[in-house]
C-alpha cells in the first residue's frame, strides 16, 4: 500500500491561503506547484482545507485533482469545509458531493487525525499525528493579514487550551510555515524531533507586507478592518458583551443592553449565516463602534492592539463579578492580567508588566523566521 502523505494547506483563525489576483507581487505556497507536486507523486494524500484554501479562482482540492494528485481525505478544521458554522460549533463528518471524497471534521469528537484517517492548535495536532505516524506533513504557507508587528499577553501555559496552546502572544507576527518550524523547533509537542516537515515558501511576502484577504475566514470576520480588531476585540468572547455576531459589522462594535446612557452607539444583533442566535438576540446593545472612528482606523492599519476597550467596558459594567466568564482566561491566557484589571490597574501598567514576556518570545521568534522582518 502507498505511504499515506498528510498535505496541510492551513487557515489560522483570520490568516487564509490563498492567492489573489489583487496581490499579484505575492504568491502563497499552494501556487508554487513545482515545489510541492513532484512530493505528491503517486502518495495518497489527505489535505487540511476550509473555503479559504484557493489558487486564484480554484479550490486547492480541485487544482490538486486536475494535477492527478490521489486525494484520499480532506480534514476540515473550525468553521467547516465550507467556512459557514458558527465559531466554536462541532463540525459533522460529510462527504465532497462532486468527488465523494470523505470529509473528516477536526472540530468534533477528534481533533487529530487518528491512525485510521481553531487553527493553529489544529496545525500542532496534525503535526503530532504525522510525527506519531511516521508520516510526512507539508504547509503550504500563506501571508499573514496581522504578520507585521507583535502585541497581548503572552500566553501562560498553566491555560494551555485549544484557543491557545504555547507560550506566544495575542499577536505573535509569524506565518503558519514559520509558526510549524517553531513547534518542532522548540519541541513544543510530542515527537517533535520526527516531524518530516517540509514548508513551501510564499514568494514576493515580507513582515512589512499588508496582505488584505479576498476571501473572508470564518462567517464573522468580513473585512480587513475587522481582522485588524480582531485581537482586542476577541477579548470580549470571554465577557457580557456582544462582538457584534448577528449583525453587519461584527469585531467592529461591542456593546450590550445594560450599558444604555453609557455609550451612544448601538446595534441590534439578528440570527443570520454564522451567527444563530447570537447573544442578546433581537436587543439593543448601546456600545461602540469601531469602524466608525478614522483615527482608530488608521491605528489598526498599522498595527495596533489594546485592551483600552476591555478595561473601559469593565469599569462601566455592574454589577462587576458578573462580567468576566471563565473562557477569559483561555482567550487572554492570563489570570494575572484579568487580577489587574479587577484591581483597576492602568494600561500602562498592564503593558509594562507583559513586556519582558513579549521581548523573549521576539528573541525565539526570529530564529525561525522564513521572510524579511518588520
Amino acid at each position: 500500500m502507498l505511504k499515506i502523505f498528510l498535505f496541510v494547506c492551513f487557515t489560522v483563525l483570520f490568516c487564509p491561503l490563498l492567492y489573489a489576483q489583487k496581490h499579484s507581487k505575492i504568491l502563497a505556497g499552494a501556487a508554487q506547484y513545482g515545489q510541492y507536486l513532484p512530493l505528491l507523486k503517486d502518495k495518497r494524500v489527505g489535505i487540511v482545507v476550509n473555503q479559504t484554501s484557493m489558487v486564484g479562482d480554484s479550490s486547492l482540492p480541485d487544482v490538486l485533482m486536475n494535477r492527478k494528485v490521489k486525494i484520499s481525505t480532506i480534514f476540515a478544521p473550525e468553521h467547516g469545509y465550507k467556512g459557514k458554522a458558527d465559531a466554536g460549533k462541532a463540525i459533522e463528518n460529510t462527504q465532497d458531493s462532486a468527488t465523494q471524497v470523505p470529509i473528516i471534521s477536526l472540530y468534533g469528537k477528534h481533533k487529530k487525525p487518528t491512525a485510521e484517517y481553531t487553527y493553529i492548535s489544529t496545525l500542532q495536532y496534525c503535526m503530532e499525528a504525522c510525527a506519531a505516524n511516521n508520516k510526512p506533513i507539508i504547509v503550504l504557507d500563506r501571508p499573514n493579514p496581522n504578520g507585521f508587528y507583535v502585541a497581548g499577553q503572552v500566553l501562560d501555559t498553566a491555560l494551555r487550551s485549544f484557543v491557545g496552546m504555547q507560550p506566544i502572544p495575542i499577536v505573535y507576527g509569524m506565518t503558519i510555515g514559520e509558526y510549524a518550524k517553531m513547534l518542532v523547533g522548540e519541541k513544543w509537542f510530542e515527537g517533535a524531533d520526527k516531524c518530516q516537515l517540509t514548508v513551501i515558501k510564499c514568494t514576493g511576502y515580507t513582515h512589512r507586507s499588508r496582505y488584505e484577504l479576498p476571501v473572508a475566514p470564518s462567517p464573522n470576520l468580513k473585512q480587513t478592518l475587522a481582522i485588524y480588531a480582531y485581537p482586542s476585540l476577541c477579548l470580549f468572547e470571554g465577557t457580557v458583551v456582544s462582538v457584534g455576531r448577528g449583525t453587519d459589522s461584527p469585531f467592529l462594535q461591542y456593546g450590550c443592553p445594560t450599558y444604555k446612557g453609557a455609550y451612544n452607539d448601538s446595534f441590534m444583533p439578528k440570527s443570520n449565516n454564522g451567527a444563530e442566535h447570537p447573544l442578546y438576540e433581537n436587543q439593543i446593545c448601546y456600545g461602540q463602534k469601531i469602524g466608525r472612528d478614522k483615527a482608530l482606523q488608521q491605528k489598526l492599519y498599522k498595527g495596533y492592539f489594546s485592551i483600552e476597550w476591555l478595561i473601559d467596558a469593565y469599569n462601566k459594567y455592574e454589577p462587576k463579578d458578573k462580567f468576566f466568564n471563565p473562557f477569559i482566561y483561555s482567550l487572554c491566557g492570563s489570570k494575572e492580567m484579568i487580577n489587574q484589571i479587577k484591581a483597576g490597574v492602568s494600561q500602562k501598567e498592564i503593558e509594562a508588566a507583559q513586556k519582558p514576556a513579549i521581548e523573549r518570545f521576539k528573541k525565539v521568534r526570529k530564529k525561525y523566521l522564513l521572510y524579511q522582518d518588520f
